[in-house]
């Protein structure tokens, strides 16, 4: 064993030597060279990451470090996305546009009012892209007073809807979505009424009461002159709903409809009135919370109303955001949609950026909404304008602070987070959720897969964004929202 040990050194030498002498010739005599160092590979990132924290230290900010997809295996959860599952296409996310929210945004100058409606409406670097805007037919309880498009002086009639008028919005409203269409053109807008004339109700007043049946062809015609008076000042109406809040009389303006009042409404008045004048506009039935998924239900199951009814709208100030997969799934060839969620002027930054964005955002996107709008998008450091018996603590997602000086709200980050990666006509595809990290994945028209995640918990949490195969790793601490863009 010792002479192979020494054999085996002494032929090491030897082939050293040789080497070293083979070496020493090709080179003349000078010193031999270091061999070139082997390149280290360059990692290219491959995942944006946008993020918002709940303690406002990061707030729609794009993240600086690289994430690439490998295959190195970890202990953390996995939120698989799947772009072979496929679900319903998105019409926009955004607000509702109240006539409160159009006073205040034109109190500011020319030049700080442009770079605002730019940066909620346009598709630049600086953008949050909003997509779809929802508006009053006449006054909202977020306008400084009540009104309708045809008021009359009490004890008067107006049959032929000869009086009615856009007047009262040609100050601010209209004139600012003119300014907001110019931006996008595309935009999609839904108009709902908060009342009737006072005079085709049966209160003769602006808070509760309903809509008398003889004045049902009457008030199908005041939708029909608003929708054709709205495109001749060049604002197409995408979608109306017959009543916001239909069970909910105690606001100022409000009226009651129930189910069974709405199913008629709309089989003998509304739809057939729409049709002979050639209206395209989509009809949504209820526009109220979540706790009364019935109220469509009993729409939709009314022979004579289904087929001129596109879908069914929600809330979520009462029930849970299931609803609109219960609604989904009674009429799988009907659309869902969710159209308001309010922020109140009480509420931490923290807690309504985890509640928003699991809730209206990512929730109603994984119950089959096409759309997820919150509520108004502006007022003032008061949260006005707002009617007497108005809601006092709306807060919008800006609030308009002076001529010169506005606020981004928590609901701006929520709604941006989804908005601003994702164009209408993206699809949600598969993903899963995951312990606390509640999320929702899309592909967008031009092929990128965005994939939007909140933790829903109170600590840290590491994880995999798994997709064909390979994976990324990240982390979100608690109450965090992030959104994930790759091709």
């Amino acid at each position: 064993m010792k002479k192979i040990n020494q054999l085996g050194r002494l032929f090491f030498i030897i082939a050293f030597s040789a080497i070293h002498i083979s070496c020493s010739s090709s080179n003349e005599g000078g010193d031999t060279p270091a061999p070139a160092p082997t390149p280290t590979p360059v990692v290219k990132n491959e995942v944006d990451f946008w993020l918002t924290t709940g303690n406002q230290s990061a707030l729609l900010q794009k993240q600086t470090g690289i994430l690439a997809f490998g295959n190195k295996v970890n202990i953390y959860q996995n939120i698989e996305v799947n772009d072979t599952q496929k679900y319903q296409s998105i019409d926009g996310f955004g607000f509702t546009l109240t006539g409160g929210s159009a006073q205040v945004i034109n109190q500011l100058t020319a030049q700080k009012k442009k770079e605002l409606l730019q940066e909620l409406f346009g598709s630049g670097d600086n953008s949050i892209g909003l997509s779809y805007l929802r508006i009053s037919i006449g006054a909202s309880d977020l306008n400084a007073s009540p009104f309708t498009y045809d008021d009359m002086p009490t004890g008067q009639t107006d049959i032929s809807l000869a009086n009615f008028s856009l007047a009262p919005d040609m100050t601010d409203l209209i004139p600012l979505l003119k300014e907001i269409l110019a931006i996008n053109p595309n935009i999609k807008i839904m108009g709902t009424p908060w009342s009737a004339p006072l005079w085709m109700k049966d209160n003769n007043n602006f808070v509760g009461g309903s809509l008398q049946p003889k004045y049902y062809e009457v008030y199908a015609q005041y939708f029909v002159k608003f929708i054709q008076k709205m495109k001749a000042e060049g604002i197409v109406i995408d979608a109306v709903t017959p009543q916001n809040e239909p069970l909910h009389g105690g606001n100022n303006p409000s009226m009651v409809m129930t189910a069974l009042e709405q199913a008629d409404f709309i089989k003998n008045n509304l739809g057939p009135a729409f049709k002979s004048a050639n209206i395209a506009t989509k009809i949504i039935a209820y526009d109220h919370n979540c706790d009364n998924p019935q109220y469509p239900i009993t729409v939709l199951k009314d022979a004579a109303a289904y087929p001129f009814v596109t879908g069914s709208a929600f809330h979520l100030y009462g029930g849970d955001i299931s609803a609109l997969t219960t609604v989904h799934d009674a009429f799988p060839d009907k659309d869902v949609y969710f159209t308001e969620q309010y922020t109140s002027s009480t509420g931490a930054f923290a807690g309504d950026l985890k509640w928003q964005t699991k809730n209206v955002i990512i929730g109603s996107m994984r119950n089959w909404s096409k759309n997820a709008l919150q509520w108004n998008l502006a007022n003032d450091g008061t949260f006005g304008p707002h009617t007497q018996g108005g809601c006092t603590t709306c807060k919008g997602a800006i609030t308009i602070n002076s001529s010169e000086s506005l606020s981004r709200n928590v609901g701006y980050y929520a709604a941006a987070h989804a908005s601003k990666f994702l164009p209408a006509g993206s699809v949600r595809i598969g993903s899963a959720v995951v312990g606390s990290l509640h999320n929702v994945a899309f592909k967008t028209p031009d092929g990128k897969k965005v994939l939007l995640v909140v933790n829903d918990g109170s600590s840290v949490e590491l994880f995999n964004v798994k997709y064909n195969g390979k994976w990324i790793t990240t982390s979100l601490e608690g109450g965090a929202v992030g959104t994930y863009i790759w091709q």
